[in-house]
């Protein structure tokens, strides 16, 4: 997935505080998914 583009994959990318809300996780999460959708879209279009 991605490699192509030479995409490294997020496998090896630990929480930087583990200490954090929920809110604050989900919204790391669901900007992490946002970037990664818009980087495999780059690579497909």
């Amino acid at each position: 997935m991605g490699a192509d583009c030479g995409y490294v994959s997020p496998a090896n990318v630990g929480p930087v505080n583990p200490v954090v809300s929920p809110f604050t996780s989900t919204g790391a999460i669901l900007v992490l998914y946002i970037l990664l959708v818009i980087i495999l879209s780059a690579c497909f279009i």
